[in-house]
């Protein structure tokens, strides 16, 4: 019996393929409707999922991803899926769901995503109880990769970084302030685009601005969603995500100074989600 896992993002898509409980994992593009058609969706899976399980008779798929609170995307990515596995049973669900499931398993928690962008909710062991609302990059993402690196930005371009930092940026970016502008405003994925600045932070701790970047951005996340659950103050608070497990230190102050009980921190869900599911 085959089964397959999705834990999709915006920029990438781990998979992995049960068979007779031995596992096998892989990468493909990050999948987000709001930014791909679903004929752009088909052809991507077609070049990189479908040789990869050729062969092989899928029996179940559990796809988790981004943008998938909206029924429509979830009709749209089931129906994608059948069409590639016509004879699996396909479940469709969040990203959040996903995070919830691996971190917690049937335990209560508060779980947080913060990755490219960033998700929070509150889980009873069976199902998401509260989810405050993601905004997106725009008008939220708190504490995400695009947050973070928008901070970066800014700082660059306002020349706010001192010598040493603008330096530090100028030898590891070939780019400047139009490159910058023009990728922010006409890049068909600028989310990504801004996440991958946050890799600037995690280069230079130890400076104080950067140090102050990465707290003032974690901080706007608790202020904003994780003090928003009542719960908050009676169970564990759990991370993933890839900016989680790059500071989880200063996640692990934040939530000494908040008086809460920091939970596990993974930077992905999948080793999770392979238990719950096996």
């Amino acid at each position: 019996m085959a089964t397959l896992i999705a834990d999709c993002g915006a920029t990438k898509c781990e998979w992995c393929l049960l068979i007779n409980g031995k596992k096998k994992t892989f990468f493909t593009q990050g999948i987000s409707p709001y930014f791909l058609s679903n004929e752009a969706i088909t052809a991507l899976l077609q070049k990189e999922l479908v040789p990869k399980i050729k062969n092989t008779t899928i029996q179940k798929i559990f796809f988790y991803g981004t943008g998938l609170g909206n029924p429509a995307h979830v009709k749209s990515i089931k129906h994608i899926l059948k069409k590639l596995c016509s004879k699996a049973w396909v479940e469709v669900n969040t990203d959040m769901l996903a995070a919830a499931r691996a971190m917690c398993g049937n335990a209560n928690g508060i779980v947080c995503i913060l990755g490219t962008g960033s998700n929070s909710c509150f889980y009873n062991g069976k199902k998401i109880v509260k989810n405050n609302p993601s905004l997106g990059y725009i008008l939220g993402d708190e504490g995400s990769g695009a947050y973070l690196g928008k901070k970066v930005l800014q700082y660059y371009l306002y020349q706010t970084f001192d010598e040493e930092l603008m330096n530090s940026f100028n030898k590891t970016y070939a780019t400047d302030k139009a490159s910058i502008i023009n990728s922010v405003y006409k890049n068909p994925t600028p989310n990504k685009y801004l996440a991958s600045f946050a890799k600037f932070l995690s280069e230079n701790r130890g400076h104080y601005m950067i140090e102050n970047i990465i707290e003032d951005g974690l901080n706007d996340f608790f202020i904003h969603h994780i003090y928003k659950y009542r719960e908050s103050w009676l169970y564990p608070i759990h991370f993933t995500g890839s900016i989680a497990f790059a500071f989880k230190n200063v996640l692990k102050d934040l939530c000494n100074s908040f008086e809460l009980e920091l939970g596990n921190v993974a930077k992905n869900p999948m080793p999770g989600l392979i238990q719950y599911h096996q």
